[in-house]
């Protein structure tokens, strides 16, 4: 699959030189280049691209407003590149894939193009998903009442409590009322609102019995229920702080940032 791509930028040579770090990536292919947003914006919505690489500090209209003004489209994914690491967590704000600092690292582009590509088959197999149940109510309404049923069925397979042995009691946790969990080699720390509980397991087994839609870890040690998080707070080096409903704090790691863009709208 070809990814159509424009690349947004006021500064020629730095169009430029991400077009020659693109060049590896075979199925990249770069439909226009603009230089300011409102070209941008008209772009976007003329020529519908898969992916925009996009500068933050331009004149006029800045890189934010360029993701605000293609909203009433289907927007494409945006990665966006910037000199300024403190406009990271706005860039997390508006969904962006990937947060590039310039100059453009070649192996952190590399991770970039293909988290594209991931975003870009799961869009896709939702939409033939679509197609296809809308298919099916035309033409076989019990085998699309039964692809419907689906998401549902998928969802009962996970935990809704939790049994907790701890200091000689057994506890049962609802698992909508857990807010994180840490990791202490084969023991994991259940953090409720107003409790913690040792539980002898270990983070990959225990996050089998969670539902990922819910639950994501964002910490090698680190599980967080996005139900509960409140605020994202920046910080150094492109890591930040996920503010959770008792108010504790929990770092988000470099290598789960993308976490947070799944999320937080």
């Amino acid at each position: 699959m070809t990814i159509r791509t424009i690349l947004v930028d006021d500064e020629k040579l730095a169009i430029q030189g991400l077009q020659l770090r693109l060049e590896p990536f075979e199925d990249v292919e770069i439909i226009d280049t603009c230089q300011n947003g409102r070209e941008a914006i008209r772009a976007i919505k003329t020529q519908k691209p898969d992916l925009v690489f996009l500068d933050i500090q331009m004149p006029g209209f800045d890189g934010f407003s360029v993701v605000q003004g293609v909203m009433e489209i289907d927007p494409p994914l945006f990665v966006f590149v910037t000199a300024f690491q403190e406009h990271a967590i706005r860039a997390f704000e508006a969904n962006a894939v990937n947060y590039l600092m310039k100059p453009v690292d070649e192996d952190k582009l590399a991770d970039t193009v293909e988290r594209v590509r991931q975003r870009l088959a799961e869009k896709k197999s939702t939409e033939e998903a679509e197609k296809l149940k809308n298919v099916l109510s035309e033409v076989a309404p019990e085998a699309a009442e039964n692809l419907a049923g689906e998401d549902t069925e998928a969802a009962s397979r996970f935990e809704k409590l939790i049994n907790v042995k701890d200091r000689g009691q057994i506890f049962r946790v609802e698992v909508e009322t857990i807010e994180h969990i840490e990791a202490a080699g084969d023991y994991m720390c259940i953090y409720t609102g107003d409790n913690s509980l040792i539980l002898r397991e270990t983070m990959k087994d225990l996050e089998r019995r969670l539902d990922p839609r819910k639950f994501q870890r964002v910490h090698r040690s680190t599980i967080v229920n996005l139900d509960q998080v409140r605020q994202v707070k920046p910080h150094t080096n492109g890591e930040c702080f996920l503010v959770l409903d008792s108010g504790a704090e929990v770092k988000v790691s470099r290598s789960y940032r993308d976490v947070v863009a799944r999320f937080v709208h």
